[in-house]
């Protein structure tokens, strides 16, 4: 695993792996559910991967959405593709919620809504809180992790 991925808290954080990507627990959480999705790649331009990496890709984001709109009901999402700070390729994905959203003794206010995400306000989960949140999201991919 590339170094971005290690740095998001892999393998700790991760909820589903396939061929060419990881999908795993944001630490800190903008909002209710917020995810990583790494590439597993040393790659640190998203046009650097090659078709397999897309192709996969378009299979993981509606696996993703299905599995966020079931589990957290967000009424939008936003995909935020940074890599200022961690160099290879990856994205934030933050569902965005109107109202504050609970989940175990966490409760976070979408500080942006309706505009952009507010990075700058997050709740950092606990080592037991990613557990549970793992427990939450990994029934919904069909990955073998």
């Amino acid at each position: 695993m590339n170094e971005t991925i290690v740095n998001f808290g892999y393998p700790h954080t991760l909820v589903a792996e396939w061929d060419h990507w990881v999908l795993m627990v944001r630490v800190d959480q903008v909002t209710i559910g917020s995810l990583i999705l790494a590439a597993k790649s040393d790659a640190t331009a998203y046009g650097d991967l090659n078709d397999e990496f897309f192709t996969e890709q378009k299979h993981i984001i509606t696996e993703l959405e299905a599995a966020l709109s079931t589990v957290m009901d967000y009424q939008k999402i936003n995909y935020l593709m940074l890599m200022m700070v961690d160099p290879h390729v990856h994205f934030h994905v933050i569902p965005r919620y109107e109202k504050p959203k609970q989940f175990d003794d966490v409760e976070i206010e979408d500080a942006g809504w309706p505009g952009p995400p507010n990075l700058g306000h997050f709740q950092t989960l606990s080592s037991d809180q990613i557990d549970k949140m793992k427990a939450l999201l990994q029934p919904h991919f069909k990955t073998n992790i």
